[in-house]
């Protein structure tokens, strides 16, 4: 028992440092990869965790059930997430809504018009910014976006780009196949979709530019 127990905990170390080398240079000093020990946390979750500092938290033993590119792809996926500057901040606006709606409430009370007015300010503000971090739209746009930094990403670590959108694909329709939750269902479904049209665009750009070679040739 011990001993499976030390070498789970050597191929979980094995594979964190493997992936830390996925990492482009700029991002290795100040991005970290851990496993997570909450109970049944996400697959992957990145978070900023200081000023100069962002984690990347794994699930181990759901890892360990998908393929070698399709970790890959997905832990790029969270990679380009941070490039695009589109991880949780710290979570201070339900902090900030509460004080805003304790504010008005207090200053209704004494009538003071002008801290009325900034408590009211700040419930808008942190408001807006918790409906920007739970929009749907938003997020499978953000999503959609990393996905294609991803597969950038991919090919510069030496895939090829339709092996690139194969296994992000792949790794996508595992997730579909794997997750009960109805609404992370339907945002793996339409970053695949995303992700078919991308796939269709890129192999008729790189039809065209054969073409074009072969007409150039053949003059």
């Amino acid at each position: 028992m011990t001993s499976y127990a030390t070498t789970s905990a050597r191929a979980e170390m094995s594979e964190l440092r493997r992936l830390k080398t996925l990492l482009p240079p700029e991002l290795q000093s100040w991005v970290i990869v851990e496993g997570t020990t909450e109970v049944n946390p996400p697959l992957l979750r990145c978070e900023e965790i200081g000023r100069d500092e962002v984690e990347i938290q794994i699930d181990l033993v759901k890892w360990e059930q998908l393929a070698l590119d399709q970790r890959n792809l997905l832990f790029w996926h969270e990679v380009a997430r941070i490039q695009n500057d589109t991880i949780p901040r710290e979570g201070w606006e339900m902090a900030a809504l509460a004080i805003g709606l304790g504010g008005a409430v207090g200053e209704l009370w004494v009538q003071d018009g002008l801290l009325l007015l900034l408590a009211l300010g700040l419930c808008s503000i942190s408001g807006y910014r918790l409906w920007q971090k739970n929009n749907s739209d938003r997020n499978v746009k953000e999503s959609i976006d990393a996905d294609e930094k991803a597969i950038a990403l991919a090919t510069r670590f030496g895939y090829s780009l339709p092996n690139a959108y194969k296994s992000l694909g792949s790794a996508l329709k595992t997730l579909i196949e794997q997750t009960p939750s109805r609404r992370l269902r339907r945002r793996y479904e339409a970053r695949l979709q995303a992700l078919k049209r991308s796939a269709s665009k890129a192999k008729a750009r790189v039809k065209s530019k054969r073409e074009g070679s072969g007409a150039m040739l053949g003059e």
